[in-house]
């Protein structure tokens, strides 16, 4: 098996994100529930035996060890140093125990994750290995991972990520004040913005006089005026400044702003981009400057998609599989010409986007539920997926543009609102293990002698 097939066949085992589900996190430290003795040494004894019993669920001694070589395994790919084997050994150990504990508290709570929602998750590595299912399969056959056994471990990282959104979504609240506090913060460690300029000059010589300097005031106040009633800034460059940047249409450039001179700084302070500041005096004569971009330093450049979709919402007369088989319908529809995409999300998507031909618009990462996102990201423009099921319904996808675009202001207090929530849904979930792992039952159980 090749190391990144390996890799994701190690997720559920080392505490990386299955397919189509978010980070899970890693367990607390072992503590909490009823415990009968110590965790056992890792003894060589010829037949398997019970290490750990979580209420009534037995934890295996090989459960445990084949555990522990995945983790090596991944720990190896990543370059990182092992542990000694009995700490190894008792980190693993506790994941399981922690593990064991939440997937009954799912199952118990009525949680179910279906054979379609596996699919999906199975095809979501293969496609992220640039293999077909049956290749995946074949290569982990090959390597001694039983397709069987990773399909249920694909089973519990989905039911453990459901049951965790389910209960820690209404612990966590990240406040505008706490955005505000995280912005501040973050602009303080990255330094200065950067500006991009623009430009008219009208020099005034060494030599003028008064009057002249007046005249050429007049001059700067009128191409004010003319930039700030909506004539093309470039062209009134290219016109009439006196700078030699003039016929590029005035652009200076693009620099922190510690590397304009201070009166240029102050001149578009508080200007929109795009806004035109006042005449500004230099020695070099009279300036009217044009904000053409404002980047905040730190500010993330990101690959922004525009996609469009066509989306059916199974119910009580309309099944999963037959939305999936309608929507693989409308896909070859398409792509043999016989139908147009925009036309059949108007009449048939049971979205908003509908009246839009499913236009979605540009969005940024991760403003997508992981599902639709992780199969939009794998296609090239003007590609079509296999229909998606996600939590909304079954999706046919489009993918039309791709663009690289700086976050607006917006868009950061969105990301910063992210960031916030998972750390604070991290604090959450270290809570919450222990609570979860303290009402359970669990006792450790020495080798058989």
């Amino acid at each position: 098996m090749t190391p990144r097939v390996l890799a994701l066949v190690l997720a559920c085992a080392a505490g990386a994100a299955a397919p189509a589900a978010a980070q899970l996190r890693p367990s607390p430290s072992l503590g909490g529930g009823t415990v009968r003795s110590v965790p056992p040494s890792d003894a060589p004894v010829a037949a398997d035996y019970i290490v750990a019993v979580v209420n009534s669920e037995p934890i295996t001694n090989t459960e445990v060890r084949l555990r522990m070589a995945r983790f090596e395994q991944q720990l190896a790919q990543e370059g990182a140093a092992l542990p000694p084997r009995t700490e190894m050994r008792r980190i693993v150990l506790d994941r399981l125990v922690s593990e064991k504990s939440q997937l009954q508290l799912a199952r118990d709570g009525g949680l179910r994750v279906d054979e379609t929602s596996i699919d999906l998750a199975e095809q979501t590595v293969a496609r992220q290995n640039g293999l077909e299912v049956a290749e995946l399969r074949r290569r982990m056959v090959a390597s001694g991972v039983a397709p069987a056994a990773f399909r249920e471990d694909l089973r519990n990282q989905l039911l453990l990520q459901r049951l965790r959104d389910r209960e820690l979504g209404n612990r966590v609240r990240v406040s505008e004040a706490d955005v505000d506090q995280f912005l501040r913060e973050q602009q303080a460690d990255a330094g200065p913005a950067a500006l991009r300029l623009a430009q008219v000059l009208v020099a005034v010589p060494e030599t003028a006089s008064a009057e002249q300097a007046q005249q050429l005031q007049a001059k700067a106040a009128d191409v004010l005026r003319r930039a700030r009633a909506g004539e093309d800034f470039a062209q009134l460059a290219r016109q009439l400044s006196d700078a030699p940047e003039g016929k590029e249409g005035g652009v200076l450039g693009e620099r922190t702003a510690d590397r304009w001179p201070e009166l240029f700084v102050d001149a578009v302070r508080g200007l929109p981009d795009g806004g035109v500041s006042g005449v500004v005096r230099s020695g070099a004569g009279f300036h009217v400057l044009k904000l053409l971009e404002r980047r905040e330093a730190g500010a993330a450049v990101v690959t922004q998609s525009r996609a469009r979709h066509i989306l059916l919402r199974p119910g009580p007369r309309l099944t999963e599989q037959q939305a999936r088989e309608r929507l693989a319908d409308y896909r070859r529809r398409v792509v043999t010409g016989q139908a147009d995409f925009a036309a059949l999300a108007r009449e048939f998507s049971q979205d908003g986007s509908a009246s839009a031909g499913g236009d979605l618009g540009w969005v940024a990462p991760g403003q997508f539920v992981p599902e639709f996102e992780d199969v939009m990201n794998q296609l090239r423009p003007g590609d079509l997926s296999q229909p998606v099921v996600s939590r909304f319904g079954v999706h046919l996808i489009q993918l039309m543009e791709r663009r690289q675009s700086t976050l607006s202001a917006r868009e950061q207090r969105e990301v910063a609102r992210n960031v916030l929530r998972e750390k604070k849904l991290d604090e959450a979930y270290t809570q919450w293990a222990q609570e979860v792992r303290g009402r359970a039952w669990i006792e450790f159980r020495e080798p058989p002698s």
